[in-house]
């Protein structure tokens, strides 16, 4: 707990649209406090009735993050783990569907003793139970509540907090809210209406804002705060600057410049505990944007378009781990997003040519499925650097099995249950499991443990960059763990393991295993279930510039300062393609 022992609360609530980066406010405000000593965590308040984000399509609502303890949840938790360089559970996410889920689950079970269940107490309580269930053990907890001032479905959230500021006090529950200051082409001024309207509509709740983070394309004048200042009845040293930034690990930057942390900590009533010491995270900023060299990359997906916008946000964490490699080679890396189905159309070296690597990421279904596969097999006879994650994984044997063993109709059984050869399978457990509870519990989600081939260049990325010493602490502590030990399963931790998070239902199919060997594929790490049972988690050709897939998503565990060793491995490889490694 904190010097006096209790815990502050700092909601983020954003007004006037959605989008403006209200998740990337959080996550720097949890890092600057977190920089003057104090246990910082935070948490994402989702409005809709979805149970969590693994049903959600990701042109609508970007990509589906995946924590250490297997929830698919909201990007936003990414962010704040990226920002705080640490693990955050699926408890950290709250929908409407889980909290109304939970009411009626107990409703049923009779333990509201025959009460009329209704919004308030009820939906309110168990709101605020599981904000004070993730307050626990921490000093500091950022809650950010998704939408904006004014949307429906809002509403029982804002009570909560409210609920939570009278029972604790103002003082220990403030209240931040991000809102955006338009600039009119035909104006060419910056207009603070919009703000007024937000601080206005949130008034209406009983919710006053502590401090106003103002969004806008350039730096707020000293005129539009002391506007808001009268508006809101703060003072205009509260109102703080937040423009647009070249890159987003420049904001907690930026907003120490106007001293948000010391402001913040003064409403919160709590002393610096320490002074900051930025310098680390300053150089590798600089060094995102004053890089030594450049190469491009191109992410071959299908989650690249809605109508007529390009959506990066379905890869966001690829594109961050391709950052964060950037960061620690010194190089810019040019990302591009090809749609795999023109790839289906098209010849991929003509489609393909202008790159140095490519990335074939996880995904499902047979949409550009063929794209991909000739993605692949360009990469493999021209010695582009590739690297495949998840669905990446299975095509990359699919195409190995058609195209180097002559398997031919080799496939995944996703999207062809009846083929000849099903390299790529649901494993026989899943089949039987299906029979009766249809797909539910059937994927494996969060982290899992992977026994490397120390004569691979996986092996060599994991060595160097310090993770296996790292991983296999955390392996030895979840071992001892009766809720977790599955994670490790039945891996050989005197031998190299690693640790990475998954989310997929398909493995490679071992009644192929030993042909794919034979072919020449190296299968340099491998998952052992507690039941025994091998699942292959990494591939790569040994005599390839560089040819990587994993059954994982490492790049949830990409971090600015502790970059994912594969997608070092891509860049550096990249380099030398292009000449400059």
């Amino acid at each position: 707990m904190s010097i006096d022992g209790e815990f502050r609360i700092v909601s983020v609530l954003g007004g006037v649209l959605s989008g403006i980066g209200k998740g990337l406010a959080t996550a720097s405000i949890a890092r600057i406090l977190q920089e003057y000593g104090y246990r910082t965590t935070a948490m994402k308040i989702d409005p809709y009735i979805n149970y969590d984000a693994g049903t959600l399509r990701p042109t609508e609502h970007g990509e589906v993050w995946v924590t250490f303890d297997g929830g698919e949840i909201d990007q936003d938790l990414g962010t704040y783990e990226r920002f705080l360089g640490r693990e955050l559970s699926k408890r950290n996410n709250i929908t409407t569907g889980q909290v109304y889920k939970s009411v009626i689950e107990r409703e049923r079970r009779g333990e509201y003793l025959g009460k009329t269940v209704q919004l308030i107490p009820h939906i309110q309580e168990e709101i605020v139970n599981r904000i004070l269930e993730i307050a626990h053990g921490y000093e500091c907890v950022l809650v950010e509540v998704g939408g904006t001032i004014g949307d429906h479905e809002n509403v029982p959230f804002l009570l909560a907090l409210k609920h939570l500021e009278r029972r604790f006090g103002p003082g220990r529950v403030v209240h931040v809210l991000l809102t955006y200051l338009p600039i009119p082409g035909h104006l060419g001024e910056m207009k603070t209406k919009p703000a007024q309207q937000a601080i206005r509509m949130l008034s209406e709740t009983g919710i006053f804002p502590t401090l106003i983070l103002c969004r806008a394309e350039h730096e707020v004048d000293q005129v539009r705060k002391n506007k808001i200042e009268t508006y809101a009845n703060i003072d205009a040293d509260s109102v703080i600057s937040a423009p647009d930034v070249r890159h987003l690990y420049s904001l907690p930057l930026l907003f120490e410049r106007e001293g948000l942390g010391r402001k913040l900590l003064a409403k919160l009533g709590l002393p610096p505990r320490r002074e900051p010491d930025w310098r680390p995270w300053r150089d590798a900023v600089y060094r995102l944007e004053h890089p030594q060299r450049s190469c491009r990359i191109a992410i071959v997906g299908k989650y690249v378009d809605s109508g007529s916008f390009s959506l990066s946000d379905s890869y966001v964490s690829i594109n961050r781990a391709l950052e964060h490699a950037a960061v620690a080679r010194g190089t810019q890396v040019e990302v591009q997003w090809v749609d795999s189905k023109t790839l289906e159309h098209q010849p991929p070296e003509q489609i393909l040519a202008p790159y140095h690597g490519i990335i074939i990421p996880g995904g499902f279904g047979a949409t550009g499925m063929e794209g991909k596969i000739a993605a692949i097999c360009h990469a493999r006879e021209q010695g582009l650097p590739f690297l495949g994650l998840c669905y990446g994984l299975h095509l990359a044997v699919v195409e190995y099995a058609r195209n180097v063993m002559g398997l031919v109709g080799a496939a995944t059984t996703e999207v062809e249950p009846m083929s000849p050869h099903p390299v790529i399978d649901l494993l026989p457990s899943q089949k039987e499991r299906m029979k009766t509870d249809g797909y539910g519990g059937t994927m494996r989600l969060g982290a899992y443990s992977a026994q490397l081939d120390d004569t691979t260049e996986v092996y060599r990325l994991y060595r160097s960059t310090g993770r296996l010493d790292r991983d296999r602490e955390r392996l030895l502590e979840l071992r001892d763990d009766p809720a977790a030990a599955f994670r490790v399963g039945g891996v050989d931790l005197g031998r190299p393991c690693i640790i990475e998070r998954h989310r997929h239902r398909y493995e490679v199919n071992d009644l192929y295993v030993d042909q794919l060997r034979q072919a020449g594929l190296l299968l340099s790490g491998w998952h052992v279930r507690v039941d025994g049972r091998i699942l292959v988690e990494f591939i790569e050709l040994q005599e390839h510039e560089f040819f990587v897939a994993t059954q994982a998503h490492p790049e949830f565990r990409s971090r600015l300062e502790d970059p994912s060793p594969l997608f070092l491995g891509l860049v550096e490889a990249a380099e030398r393609r292009a000449g400059q490694g």
